[in-house]
């Protein structure tokens, strides 16, 4: 189980290059990356962003990377012919407008904007690319980790939390046993008091407990109780994301929580309602943290 929350930083030096690489996510519904790249290597923004999502599912993942190439290798100084032609042809109007004697330095010339750029060639590209997502690579790894150590602790917290519901829902049992028998004794006494009769139709009597416990009967939402909580614990010890069908269970517990606390007719069954549905939230809010 890995948390959502996470930090991982990789540097790498190599042919007198340095590449820097550093992660950092918070929680998130979805999978949202922003990369922050020099501008010499926007170019491999998507493959930085694909080799991040094939590793992570969800969470907010700011990418931060910096990168200094000291290196002649690869390198060409480009002169952009058309704007020095561009430049002359400005400079001998405004000789010949202006009766001025033209005499440029060639080193006055490269300093104007755009004369000169830098480039990279191609096959240099291949090799910085290779250098960065190793970099990458490495920076990912070192964030997992980080991930999985917090994700272990959630997952312990997570288990206890679950345990303790299971340990409630039984509870629902013990209340509930009883509650019709109970109901008969009050339901016949009530009659007996408002008719002012010694003998009551018992056919009648059995008729309205038949409605009464078809109408507050909770054994069903207990049974589902039961599954969503063996169907979470099974989940916190598989190896794959689970943060979205752990919310999905948490809503279908929550449901049948409040189901059983509108059928109830029993103080004691309300209170462990009130009781669960404090714990089924605590869960929620715990597993909004995980991947």
């Amino acid at each position: 189980m890995r948390s959502m929350t996470g930090y991982g930083r990789a540097n790498l030096e190599t042919n007198n290059r340095s590449y820097s690489i550093e992660m950092k996510s918070v929680n998130h519904k979805y999978s949202d990356i922003t990369i922050k790249l020099p501008k010499t290597l926007t170019y491999l923004e998507e493959k930085i962003k694909k080799q991040i999502g094939a590793s992570i599912s969800r969470g907010k993942i700011d990418v931060f990377v910096n990168f200094e190439n000291h290196s002649a290798e690869g390198k060409d100084i480009v002169i952009n012919h058309e704007i020095v032609k561009k430049y002359m042809d400005a400079f001998y109007t405004l000789a010949g407008e202006n009766q001025l004697a033209l005499s440029i330095p060639v080193t006055e010339i490269i300093k104007l904007p755009e004369v000169l750029s830098i480039q990279t060639l191609e096959e240099k590209e291949d090799i910085i690319e290779k250098e960065l997502l190793q970099c990458l690579k490495e920076a990912i790894q070192n964030f997992l980790r980080m991930r999985e150590i917090e994700g272990n602790k959630i997952k312990e917290d997570l288990l206890q939390r679950v345990e303790q519901v299971e340990e409630e829902i039984l509870k629902f049992s013990v209340y509930s046993a009883g509650l019709v028998e109970e109901y008969v004794v009050k339901l016949r006494q009530r009659v007996k008091d408002i008719l002012q009769l010694n003998e009551i139709e018992e056919t009648r009597i059995a008729q309205e407990a038949v409605i009464f416990a078809d109408r507050t009967s909770i054994e069903e939402e207990i049974t589902r109780l039961k599954s969503h909580v063996m169907q979470m614990k099974n989940l916190l010890e598989e190896e794959k994301p689970v943060g979205k069908k752990m919310d999905f269970l948490i809503q279908e517990t929550n449901r049948e929580v409040n189901t059983i606390g509108s059928k109830s007719t029993s103080l004691a069954i309300t209170h462990l309602v009130i009781e669960l549905k404090t714990m089924i939230e605590d869960i929620r809010e715990q597993v909004q943290n995980i991947e």
